[in-house]
């Protein structure tokens, strides 16, 4: 490998391709797929991509990158920037990357409702990330991420991924994670608000947090708990993720 990995973009650049398999099964490659890869990197996952199916969105933050990513598939559409910043195409039907670990949460959310047209994710993110996505309700890895990404999916695969399959190896362990769309609740755009606010303050009570961030008066978060049979004292970690939906509606 003759590019250098750029540590402040996080570049950890997938480079055995054993691990191929691994991903193509769990994001259930078909030939009509037109998938978006985020952070192709040196492009091993990418050729595998266009090979497989009918068209590759690439966008990739590091210009310099060019070279390796030039002649990756005649199906493959490759873009520079930043994916958080950038308007990302429309028209994929699923998104299969090695996501940088530093953009893969909120990226991750953002594409929830921001990519209606994905209807399968096959992400490989750091293992706490992983593990947090589909947390249980009362467990440290529970937040703001569980809530949104089950609140629209479904896990429909997980796999363990060695530290070996990347150049530099990573400090932290890594995870496949793969889950489909399921339905987006009315008025996401407010539940996902509410979610937002009610972990901003994961120590405080949910009322209070709410009133921290600006979502709704204590008064008014209280009210609400109780108008859906909930205690004012609870906080945001032992909502399953269908009340917070209910939570919503309450305080609108």
């Amino acid at each position: 490998m003759n590019v250098t990995p750029k540590k402040q973009l996080g570049q950890h650049f997938l480079v055995d391709e054993n691990i191929l398999g691994v991903i193509g099964r769990l994001a259930e490659l078909a030939p009509e797929d037109i998938v978006l890869e985020i952070g192709p990197g040196l492009g091993v996952l990418t050729r595998y991509l266009a090979q497989r199916v009918a068209r590759v969105h690439a966008v990739e933050i590091d210009a310099s990158l060019e070279p390796q990513l030039r002649n990756v598939g005649d199906n493959v559409e490759l873009r520079f920037g930043d994916a958080l910043r950038i308007d990302l195409p429309a028209d994929a039907t699923k998104l299969v990357a090695n996501l940088p670990y530093n953009i893969a949460t909120p990226l991750l959310v953002e594409s929830l409702d921001g990519l209606p047209g994905i209807g399968l994710w096959c992400v490989m993110v750091q293992r706490e990330v992983a593990d947090r996505l589909f947390a249980s309700p009362r467990t440290k890895a529970y937040g703001a991420v569980s809530v949104l990404v089950q609140l629209v999916c479904e896990r429909t695969g997980f796999h363990p991924v060695s530290r070996t399959v990347f150049r530099p190896p990573p400090n932290v362990d890594s995870a496949l994670v793969a889950f489909r769309r399921v339905s987006l609740p009315a008025d996401y755009a407010n539940v996902k608000r509410v979610v937002t606010g009610a972990f901003a303050h994961r120590r405080k009570t949910l009322p209070n947090s709410l009133e921290l961030a600006g979502v709704a008066s204590r008064a008014g978060a209280a009210a609400a708990l109780g108008a859906i049979g909930l205690e004012p004292a609870l906080r945001a970690e032992a909502l399953e993720p269908q009340a917070f939906v209910a939570l919503a509606e309450a305080l609108a």
